[in-house]
């Protein structure tokens, strides 16, 4: 299991982007990373959150090479 970098939201994280999945509108890539945030804090590794999200890992997004999960959460 490939986990380059932990996600672990607060419980006030994870309410925020669970009542954003379940309604209102919103752009689809902004509740995709929710999505992938949410799995990655289950613990779902990098593969699996691919697989599942139908999305790609790449192998780095930015200068530092952090992972998408890092990249998107923020941190």
């Amino acid at each position: 299991m490939n986990i380059r970098y932990r996600v672990e939201l607060n419980q006030a994280e994870r309410r925020e982007l669970t009542a954003m999945l379940s309604g209102g509108k919103r752009a689809a890539r902004k509740l995709k990373r929710a999505q992938i945030l949410l799995a990655a804090d289950g613990g779902c590794s990098d593969e699996e959150i691919a697989r599942a999200m139908a999305v790609t890992v790449p192998p780095c997004t930015g200068p530092s090479g952090a992972s998408w999960k890092a990249t998107w959460s923020g941190r």
